[in-house]
């Protein structure tokens, strides 16, 4: 990736000349735990720094396991990570990498900490301090410097880590648990307390090289949870947060307090489905091609979509429709077309999903895991599609005593993270949320998708025939009949003819606002008028807010970019794809349509009805359970009567 023009460039002698210092901290140093206790039993004997030790040796007589002395500790990291297979005297291909990515996170961190040092006047403070010429009014000036220099070095040390291992990992996995030994004295010891905290784990959990490498990884990874969490109260930090480090030759990039990722595809095993494999659900397969496709127009250098700009990008939708109508076939025809669409741009596509997996019962690690899937898709260095399906199992309603605290952790994840104070979108990625039944997500939740998809199956006789014919296959010799096939499929004519229903609300609680409205002051032409219907409509359902009228207006904005990007684009790179950002936003500019009347009424009555749809069930689901519960209760009641007569 090319550098945009707010990262500097780390030089690569900035970094090398740290290497010595890094390789020492390696080889061996001195540490006394401050906050952290040792391993317990199973933790080796208290070693010298600077001598180097033998393969690990194990007694397998009960109770006599030597345990460190909880005092002075010579830490030897190299050491222990080539004591991490016991049965091979040699240092494997896997321990080398990992030794020289350590050493190499090490001097990038130091390199990011001295720039700051620099730039902050630390470097000055700390020679002044050394001669004793420190001022009294700056004390408190250079403690909170090096408590920041302190927090600067661990992320960046970790962040850097976790990058150049990021290729190596396996499916192997370590809980490491919580990172301890964070000193914030200063820089060089934050390395220290992690290093050594690290040795430690790296003893309890890694007895071959996959779990060294998933260890490390771990380990990393709640460095980085634990220092954002510190950064967040720590003063001095803009000068760090509000720049970012390039470093050309790993392509990593040090962007404040933000994980960097690698920008790599990730393996899709699933089977993809063509557009016309999917009978009816004509809008939503219509939004779901135009969406690829806009994904496809994100500028990677200028990290920004032109369809961002312009108006009209979907960065979160909902599908929703009864069970078997495809929901699911509409996921894996997406994903397929944005990746068949990448391989062609060689752009990195990454796709994940969020299930009742990441649900998990110790507390914050939902949470976590829910940012985790939330990060992994917005990298900006990739094409992105995240999918929740079944979002009403996996992410609770709030006040639900049903949910749990994990669905309940995850709620306020996805809520933040979509439509949150520091949401920022690229229109590099989309997150689709799938449901049988919309009525049991968070209503808060639920309008934070700015699309909303039915996908209500086949409607027409002319698509049960056509979805007859797709399943049957070739093997049988049955007449077709006086029938098209697929013709009542043809996007453009269906998708019309789609709507244009909706120049009428479908849910009858919504016809009847629609009527009195317009029987009041008319055809709903002006936008004063139409603003009186959603008023209307407000008053009908106090859920309908500031927020609806929002997601309205953007899926209006939606069909004003009521094309598709031609094909020949997505298959020849240099007509589109190559080009850069102005050109592409013109290009885009000159197939936009103008806004009519009809397409905004059509998208009020679309979304309402979703809306009126949701609460209708959600309503008649509560009224079915007092029911259920009324008689629960008279027939206790019998049976109470009936054993004490």
């Amino acid at each position: 990736m090319s550098q945009t023009a707010d990262q500097m460039e780390l030089r690569e002698e900035d970094i090398r000349k740290h290497y010595a210092a890094a390789t020492a901290l390696l080889t061996g140093f001195d540490h006394t735990p401050r906050i952290a206790s040792g391993n317990g039993a199973e933790e080796a004997e208290e070693r010298s720094p600077g001598i180097a030790r033998t393969r690990r040796f194990r007694s397998t007589t009960p109770g006599l396991a030597t345990r460190r002395q909880t005092v002075k500790h010579g830490v030897q990291l190299r050491a222990t990570i080539e004591a991490a297979d016991d049965e091979d005297a040699l240092t494997s291909p896997q321990q080398a990498t990992v030794l020289h990515t350590l050493r190499r996170a090490i001097a990038i961190a130091q390199a990011v900490a001295e720039t700051y040092a620099e730039a902050t006047g630390l470097s000055d403070l700390k020679r002044a301090n050394l001669e004793g010429a420190l001022p009294a009014n700056r004390k408190s000036e250079f403690s909170e410097l090096l408590t920041a220099e302190a927090l600067i070095t661990a992320y960046s040390w970790a962040n850097a880590t976790a990058y150049l291992l990021s290729t190596h990992t396996t499916e192997t996995t370590v809980e490491v648990g919580e990172v301890e030994e964070l000193i914030t004295d200063n820089g060089q010891i934050a390395l220290h307390g992690l290093l050594w905290e690290l040795d430690q784990d790296i003893e309890r959990h890694a007895p071959d090289d996959a779990h060294l490498i998933a260890t490390i990884s771990a380990f990393a990874e709640q460095v980085m949870e634990k220092v954002n969490l510190r950064a967040q109260t720590a003063p001095r930090l803009a000068p760090f947060t509000g720049a970012s480090w390039h470093i050309e030759a790993d392509d990593l990039t040090i962007r404040g307090f933000t994980p960097a990722a690698k920008a790599k595809s990730s393996t899709l095993t699933m089977t993809f489905k063509k557009p016309n494999e999917i009978i009816g659900n004509h809008i939503a397969k219509y939004q779901a091609l135009k969406l690829s496709k806009m994904l496809m127009a994100y500028d990677f250098d200028r990290k920004l979509n032109p369809f961002t700009e312009l108006g009209g990008f979907i960065f979160t939708f909902m599908g929703d429709g009864k069970p078997g109508t495809g929901k699911t076939i509409l996921i894996q025809m997406m994903a397929g077309l944005i990746n068949d669409y990448c391989k062609v741009a060689d752009y990195p596509f990454r796709y994940q999903n969020l299930s009742t997996d990441n649900i998990d019962s110790y507390q914050g690690k939902s949470g976590q895991n829910t940012k985790a899937f939330v990060n992994n898709v917005i990298d900006p260095n990739v094409i992105g599609f995240g999918t929740i399906d079944d979002i009403d199992q996996i992410a609770g309603k709030r006040g639900d005593r049903q949910s749990s605290a994990g669905q309940q952790e995850i709620t306020a994840v996805l809520m933040e993270s979509f439509a949150g104070a520091n949401t920022v979108v690229r229109g590099n990625c989309t997150f689709g949320m799938f449901s049988n039944y919309p009525e049991n997500v968070d209503d808060a939740l639920r309008q934070r998708a700015g699309a909303r998809f039915l996908v209500d199956g086949p409607q027409t006789r002319e698509d049960y025939i056509d979805i007859l014919y797709l399943l049957m296959g070739k093997n049988h010799s049955i007449p077709l009949g006086d029938h098209e096939v697929f013709a009542a499929q043809e996007i453009k004519k269906a998708v019309a003819a789609s709507f244009d229903s909706h120049s009428r609300p479908h849910e009858q609680g919504l016809l009847n606002v629609f009527d009195r409205v317009r029987d009041q002051i008319g055809e709903l032409d002006t936008i004063t008028k139409m603003g009186t219907y959603l008023k209307g409509i407000q008053e009908a359902d106090e859920r309908f807010t500031g927020r609806a009228i929002k997601n309205i207006t953007d899926a209006v904005k939606v069909r004003a970019m009521d094309f598709e990007l031609p094909d020949e684009w997505m298959e020849n790179p240099e007509l589109f794809l190559r080009k850069g950002y102005d050109e592409k936003k013109a290009m885009i500019e000159e197939l936009r349509v103008p806004i009519t009347t009809d397409m905004v009424l059509q998208e009020i009555n679309r979304y309402a009805d979703s809306e009126f749809r949701y609460a209708d069930k959600s309503d008649e689901v509560a009224i079915e359970a007092m029911v259920r519960d009324f008689g629960r209760q008279e027939e206790a009641k019998r049976r109470y009567l009936e054993s004490k007569s």
